[in-house]
Formats: structure tokens, sequence, C-alpha cells
């Protein structure tokens, strides 16, 4: 047992020197010999060191223990006790978030922020547009200060990009209908006789048969017109018969007798040449030779030998084809282009390679209310009868749609999406800048430009709608590496 205790005592004293030394390494660790005294009975213990440096840091604000967006210059408390979290003027340098990063080099400094999708926005700040997508930045150099779209120039070629300078010109407009040939009804006749007869003889028996004024078409027998001439020719004989010392009552009952028949035949429309032959004669004939009174074509013929016709009944139907009317039809919205005496060009497809030129001569008052058309007439010459009535033609017709020279841009340079209109100006250099602007009158493929364009600027006349979807294309994915 006297062995043991030395051996304890020993071990005792190894412990203690090991714990020294750990403590002496982990004060020399701590605290710098050079300005940290050594460690006797007086000296503060750690956690009033930490205290001591609590209290010597600038508490700037309170935060709400919970983390939501309250602050609070003194201490306080939340609803549910708890107290609002000190925030040191060191831990808000420290959560300070670094300044925004230089341009890329070679590039300068940022002008604005313009929308992702190729929109005419732009912000002085960075922001996002309605789909959470950030603006994009543009940087000095990049453009003249506006929104502008920019593609490599092998891009270009590719695309075949084509541009055209705006300039002023003469917006003439060919208005096309279509119209179909019909009679003049000016030059039309129907033969009616009014009287009562039968038909003896038929010179003209065929529909479509030319006429010419003078011939002949019929003989007739008129029961009615023979009991007219001999009336007629007993009250001339008459009036020759009278003597010398007839008295005045006398003759002058007979010359009225005389004249009323003769008033009769020539409201039968019976020909002088008859009048007179019966006059040289003194002889009634049975039947009378019906005479055509125009130059023509038998358009319709509705008679035939032997039959009977009364007052009023059409025979034939005849029209002078010598001159024609083409009716045209043309939409509401180009009335207001059209006016009488302007020129026309009419072809048809019975005839290739033939244009016929007219000129409008009446545009009709109505409209049509199924087809929202109006009617227009145009007299075409037909001398040599190639124009046959129902025939099918299309109408040109030169129309002026703005008066005087106008700044006019082609029609595929406007990009139009229904609410904005929008060409493409070239800048060079692959750059083109989207300029919203007002359209006029339309003509043959141009446009009036009444705002947004001056003369001399170049505008993208192909291949726009390529360069607006590769812009906006490339502008969704920037927006989104940016996200």
């Amino acid at each position: 047992m006297s062995r043991k205790r030395p051996l304890g005592g020993v071990a005792a004293a190894g412990i203690a020197v090991a714990v020294a030394l750990a403590v002496g390494f982990w004060v020399g660790r701590s605290h710098p010999p050079a300005t940290m005294p050594a460690m006797t009975a007086s000296s503060p213990s750690a956690p009033q060191s930490k205290a001591k440096q609590s209290a010597e840091r600038t508490i700037i604000y309170y935060k709400d223990p919970t983390g939501k967006a309250d602050y609070s210059p003194d201490p306080k408390k939340d609803a549910q006790g708890r107290d609002y979290l000190p925030v040191y003027a060191d831990e808000e340098a420290a959560a300070t978030p670094e300044p925004p990063p230089p341009p890329p080099k070679g590039r300068g400094k940022i002008l604005y922020y313009r929308n992702p999708m190729g929109l005419a926005d732009t912000s002085p700040v960075p922001k996002k547009d309605s789909m959470g997508m950030d603006y994009l930045p543009v940087y000095e150099g990049d453009d003249d200060g506006g929104p502008m779209l920019k593609i490599s120039l092998d891009k270009v070629q590719k695309l075949g990009v084509r541009t055209e300078t705006v300039t002023r010109r003469a917006l003439t407009r060919t208005l096309r209908a279509v119209g179909t040939v019909q009679v003049d009804e000016r030059r039309q006749e129907l033969v009616a006789p009014k009287f009562e007869g039968y038909v003896e003889t038929l010179y003209v028996n065929t529909t479509g048969q030319d006429v010419r004024k003078g011939q002949t078409l019929m003989d007739i027998y008129s029961p009615d017109l023979v009991l007219a001439e001999e009336e007629y020719l007993a009250a001339w004989k008459s009036l020759q018969d009278l003597p010398a010392d007839a008295s005045r009552e006398a003759r002058e009952a007979a010359r009225m007798l005389a004249d009323g028949a003769l008033q009769r035949l020539r409201n039968w429309d019976i020909p002088h040449a008859e009048v007179a032959k019966l006059q040289r004669t003194g002889k009634v004939s049975r039947t009378l030779a019906l005479p055509c009174l125009v130059n023509g074509v038998v358009l319709e013929k509705k008679v035939v030998v032997g039959q009977r016709f009364m007052p009023g009944d059409v025979l034939y139907s005849l029209a002078d084809l010598s001159s024609v009317w083409v009716i045209a039809e043309v939409y509401e919205q180009d009335l207001a282009f059209v006016h009488v005496g302007q020129e026309a060009k009419v072809s048809f497809d019975a005839l290739p390679g033939a244009t016929f030129a007219g000129k409008v001569t009446f545009i009709y008052p109505t409209l049509s209310p199924d087809t929202r058309t109006a009617k227009l007439r145009i007299e075409l010459p037909n001398r040599d009868g190639r124009l046959k009535p129902a025939l099918y033609g299309t109408v040109e017709i030169a129309t002026v749609a703005a008066s005087g020279p106008v700044l006019a841009i082609p029609e595929s340079a406007l990009l139009d999406s229904g609410s904005r209109k929008v060409v493409l100006i070239e800048r060079g250099e692959g750059r083109y800048e989207p300029r919203d602007v007002k359209t006029g009158a339309r003509a043959d493929g141009y446009l009036q430009v009444l705002s947004g364009l001056s003369g001399g600027e170049k505008v993208v006349v192909s291949a726009n709608f390529l360069i607006d979807s590769e812009s906006n294309l490339r502008a969704a994915l920037q927006s989104f590496d940016h996200q």
C-alpha cells in the first residue's frame, strides 16, 4: 500500500502539467501577448468580455423576429410578446449588395433598358415586364437613342432584306370590277301593232337576224285598217269633188272629215308612203307591208305566219347593238373614287387579247343590300358586233387615291398588328429602328404616310416579318439568360 501512494501523486502531477500547457496554448492563440495582460485573479472572465463587445456595437434599428418587413427605431415587442431583434451597423453594411458589375469590356455606359420582346417600351432603370422577364440593357453606342433591332450582317444577307427610300409619288389606284354586256336601253324597239290583224307573210323569220331601217318585216291583213283607208279615201274624194261655188261651210266639213280619217291612220302608225300610195292610186290595199323603224338585230321573235294578233301584242323585239352598255358592280368602299366621265377599260375572256375603251356614263343611285355593291354604266362602241349581250368581262378604272404627290411606302413595308402600324427603318450595319406610322389612302401596292416618316428614309420592304420575329426570339432568349 505504501508503494501505490507515490504513484498516484505522480499521476496527478502529470495531469496538472498537461492542463496548464493546454490553457497556456489556448490563451496564446486567443490573446496576443503584446496586448493581452497575464491572467490574474482580477482579470474578467470570457462571458464578461463578450458582453462588453456587444455593448460597444451600434444598434441602428430593430426588426420583426419573424422576418416580416416591419422595423422600429426603438426596442419593442410583436403581438406574441417576442422582442424585436437588434440590427447592428456592421451587420447592415455586410448585408448591403455589391454595386452592379461594370459594363462588358468594350461597351459604353447603359443608356436605358428596353422591352425583352421588342416592344417600343423603355425604362431608365432595371424593371420587369408583365411576364416577369428582365428588361435588357442598351449600352452607349448600340443605337441612336431609340428602340433598335440588331441583326448580324450575314443574317441580313440570308434573310434577303431589301429596302426602299420613302419618296413622294402620285397615288393612282386601278379599281377592278366585274361586269356584263347589256343592250343599250335607248336602242331597243318592240314591234307591237296598234290594230288587230293577221299575219299573211313573214320576211324576217329568225331570231338574231339583222334588220335595217325601212326593211319590210311582214305583210298583214287588218279589216279595221282596210275600213279606215276606205273612209279616208271617200272623205278625200268628196273634198276633191266639191264644186267651185260650194259654200265655205261645206268645204270645211269635207276637209275635217278627210283629216279625221287621215289622223286615224297616222295614230295606227301607217307609213306616209302607204298614205301617199292611197291618195295616188285611189285604191285600198288588202294587206299592209309593216316596215322596220331601226337598224339592229332580232332579239326575240313571237310571231308565225297566219297568226292573229291583237292591238299591243309584241311580235318582235329588236335592238341596235352598234353601241352597248357594260354594267359593272363595285364595292361600296370604292364608290368614293368613281365619278361620271372616268375612262374605263374592259376585257373579256371570250375575246383574248382585245381591250375595249369606254367611259363611265352613269352611277346607279341604289346599293344592293345582299352584295353591298353599286352598279356603274359604261358605254362601249360595238360596230363590228363582237360584244354580245350577257358577255362577262373585267373592268379596270384608273382612279386618283390622293390629290397631288404624297409620301408613300410599299404595302409590304407595313407591319400591322391591328392596334399598331410599324415600319422598320434601316440604320446601317444590321440595325433597324421600329417606327410607329399612320397611313392613309392605298393605291396599286403603295400606302400614303400621314405621319411617322420623312422623305429620304429607307424602310424595309422585304423580309421585315423575319427581322421582327428574329429580333423577338433573340430578345426572349436573352431575357431568360438574365433570369
